[in-house]
C-alpha cells in the first residue's frame, strides 16, 4: 500500500507537525481582527482591564463597581495579557484562544496514551474542528476555560486509573486531576467540582463499581483542591461581606433552580447547538453512543462508558437547569471528540464517505443562503454590513468544499487519519473566515468606532443613561457613570451607592455642572431629555446607537 504525507501510521513524523503549526496558524491568526463586541466580551475585557489599572487584584470590578457574578481567575489571566501584550483585541481573547488549544492538545495526548497514536490524532483534529469549540475559543467568554481546566481533570482521570499504571504515576495523575478541578472553580464556580463529581458518582452506581475510589487520593486531593482554591475566596470574604452570599447562593442555588436571571429555554434549548455546534462531524454521534455503551475488558473504570456519561449529564444538566445560555454545554465536546475518535480509528476509511454529506449539503446551504441576504436587511442591519459577511460566507463555502474534496480524495486512497486532518482544518479555515466577515456587523455591538469617532478628552465626563454598552470602558480606557440603570451591577450599585446616579434628575444636574460631557442613551430617552430642554446636540448617531455631547 502506497504511502502518503498524512498517514500518520507511516508516514514522517514531519508531516503531522506540518499539519499542527498549519492548525496553529490559523487557530491563533484571527483572534485579534475583529473588535470587541457586547456584552461578553466588553464585559470580561473591561473587568481584567479594571484590574490592571487600579492594581486591586482581589475584588473584581466592572466599570468601577464590585462584581462578584465569577471567580477571578479568568480576570487575572486577561489582565496579564492586557499587560504583556498590550491593550487590544488580541490580548482580550488570548486567554479562551489558549484554553480551547490546549483542550485539543489533552484530548490528542489522552487518546494516544489510551489507544494508539491514531485515536489521538484523530480525537484532537475532531474537537478542533468542531465549530462550537472553534467559535467559543475565538470569543472572549468564561466557558472555555472552564472547559479547558475540566478537560484536565478529565483527562487525568483516565489516565491515572489505567490498569498498567504505577502507584507513582496514579498519584500524580490524580494530583493533576484534583488540580484541574481547582482551576476550573476558580473560573467559573463550583461547577467545576460539581461535573467531575457527579460524573464519578453516576459512573460508580451505573457499572457498581465503588472500589475505584480508594484510588482518587481523597485527602491529599482535597488539600490541594483547598489550598488551590481557598486563598482567594477567603481574601475576598474577608475583604468583601456581601459576597459570600451572592457568590454561593445568588450565582450558584438561585441560578440553577429558578429563572431570576431572565436566561430562560424550554429543554430542547441546547439541541441545536450541540447539531450545529459539533459539525462537521455530526453524523458520528450515533457511533459516539454505540463506543460508549461497549465494554472492554474487565477494567476497573471503563473508559469510554465514562466519557459518555460525562457528556450527557453536562446536556441534561444544563438543559434541566433554570439558567441557559448556548456556551455551557461547551464541556461535553472533549468528551464527545475523544469518543469518536476512539470510534473511527476502528472504522475502515470508505466509512467516513457518508458522515461527509451532511456538513458539504449545509455549507452548500449556506453558499446559497449568502446570495439572498437582501432579505435580512432591516432599519438596524444595513445592507453593506451583511454583503460583507455573504462575501466571507461564499469564500468560506468554497474553501470548505475544497478541503472536503481533497478529503474525499484522502479516503479513496485509504488515509483515513489524513482526510479526518483535512477535513478539520478545512473547517477551522472556514469558520475563520467567517469570522473576519462577522466584524462589520460586529461593530454594530460594539462602542470602538464611536470612540474613535468622538475621541472625548480626560476630563470629559462620560454617562451611559438608562443603557449601557459593555465595551465602552474598555474602548474609552476608564469607567463611564451609570444613570437609571442597575441590571447586574445591582449589588455593587448596593454597595457602593456614590459611583452611580440612580436618577434621570440626578443627571440632569449633573450634566448641567459638567464643562464637558458625553452621554451614551436611547432614542426615547434622548427625546423626554430634549423636551425638557436640556442643551446637548446629538455627536454621533447609528442604527443602533445614539451619543449627545454638551454644547
Amino acid at each position: 500500500m502506497t504511502h502518503h504525507a498524512f498517514d500518520t501510521t507511516s508516514a514522517p513524523t514531519r508531516h503531522v507537525w506540518l499539519a499542527w503549526l498549519i492548525f496553529a496558524v490559523i487557530w491563533f491568526g484571527t483572534i485579534g481582527h475583529n473588535v470587541l463586541i457586547h456584552p461578553d466580551e466588553g464585559r470580561y475585557a473591561s473587568i481584567s482591564l479594571g484590574m490592571l489599572q487600579s492594581g486591586d487584584w482581589l475584588s473584581p470590578r466592572l466599570n468601577g463597581l464590585l462584581y462578584f457574578e465569577k471567580p477571578a481567575l479568568p480576570y487575572w489571566l486577561g489582565a496579564l495579557s492586557f499587560q504583556w501584550f498590550g491593550v487590544n483585541e488580541f490580548a482580550a481573547r488570548l486567554w479562551p484562544a489558549l484554553a480551547g488549544f490546549l483542550s485539543i492538545a489533552l484530548v490528542g495526548f489522552t487518546a494516544g496514551r489510551l489507544w494508539g497514536r491514531e485515536a489521538g490524532h484523530l480525537s484532537a483534529m475532531i474537537m478542533g474542528g468542531s465549530s462550537w469549540v472553534m467559535l467559543n475559543s475565538h470569543f472572549l467568554n468564561l466557558d472555555t476555560g472552564l472547559t479547558a481546566f475540566l478537560t484536565l481533570s478529565l483527562c487525568a482521570f483516565l489516565l491515572s486509573q489505567q490498569e498498567d499504571a504505577g502507584q507513582t504515576t496514579r498519584r500524580g495523575w490524580m494530583w493533576l486531576c484534583w488540580a484541574g478541578m481547582a482551576g476550573a472553580t476558580l473560573c467559573k464556580g463550583l461547577i467545576g467540582i460539581a461535573i467531575p463529581g457527579a460524573v464519578l458518582v453516576l459512573y460508580s452506581l451505573l457499572s457498581r463499581q465503588f472500589t475505584l475510589w480508594r484510588r482518587l487520593h481523597l485527602i491529599t486531593g482535597l488539600i490541594i483542591l483547598l489550598l488551590l482554591t481557598a486563598p482567594w475566596l477567603v481574601l475576598v470574604s474577608m475583604k468583601n461581606p456581601d459576597f459570600a452570599h451572592f457568590f454561593f447562593i445568588h450565582e450558584h442555588v438561585q441560578r440553577f433552580l429558578t429563572t431570576e436571571h431572565r436566561r430562560t429555554g424550554p429543554v430542547w434549548y441546547f439541541v441545536p447547538y450541540l447539531l450545529v455546534g459539533f459539525m462537521p462531524w455530526i453524523t458520528l454521534l450515533p457511533a459516539v453512543l454505540a463506543q460508549g455503551l461497549r465494554r472492554e475488558g474487565r477494567c476497573l473504570v471503563q473508559p469510554e462508558r465514562l466519557l459518555l456519561i460525562w457528556a450527557l449529564f453536562v446536556f441534561v444538566f444544563f438543559s434541566v437547569s433554570g439558567s441557559k445560555l448556548p456556551s455551557y454545554i461547551l464541556p461535553m465536546f472533549p468528551a464527545l471528540a475523544l469518543l469518536a475518535g476512539r470510534a473511527l480509528a476502528d472504522q475502515r476509511p470508505a466509512m467516513l464517505f457518508k458522515h461527509m454529506i451532511v456538513p458539504v449539503c449545509l455549507w452548500i446551504a449556506l453558499l446559497v443562503a449568502s446570495f439572498l441576504v437582501r432579505r435580512w436587511v432591516s432599519a438596524d442591519t444595513p445592507l453593506a454590513v451583511l454583503q460583507s459577511l455573504a462575501h466571507h460566507v461564499q469564500l468560506a463555502a468554497v474553501v470548505f468544499l475544497v478541503g472536503a474534496a481533497c478529503a474525499w480524495r484522502f479516503l479513496a486512497l485509504e488515509r483515513l487519519t489524513a482526510a479526518v486532518i483535512m477535513l478539520s482544518l478545512a473547517s477551522l479555515a472556514a469558520l475563520s473566515l467567517v469570522e473576519v466577515g462577522y466584524n462589520a456587523y460586529a461593530q454594530l455591538k460594539s462602542s470602538k468606532e464611536i470612540v474613535q469617532t468622538l475621541q472625548p478628552t480626560a476630563d470629559t465626563e462620560v454617562f451611559s443613561v438608562r443603557t449601557y454598552d459593555q465595551t465602552l470602558p474598555f474602548y474609552l480606557r476608564r469607567d463611564v457613570v451609570l444613570v437609571d440603570y442597575v441590571d447586574e451591577f445591582e449589588l455593587g450599585e448596593h454597595i457602593e451607592p456614590s459611583h452611580w446616579i440612580p436618577t434621570l434628575d440626578g443627571f440632569v444636574a449633573r450634566w448641567q455642572a459638567a464643562p464637558r460631557a458625553l452621554a451614551f442613551l436611547s432614542e426615547d430617552t434622548y427625546q423626554q431629555l430634549k423636551a425638557q430642554g436640556l442643551p446637548m446636540r446629538i455627536a454621533y448617531q447609528d442604527p443602533r446607537r445614539l451619543v449627545v455631547a454638551k454644547p
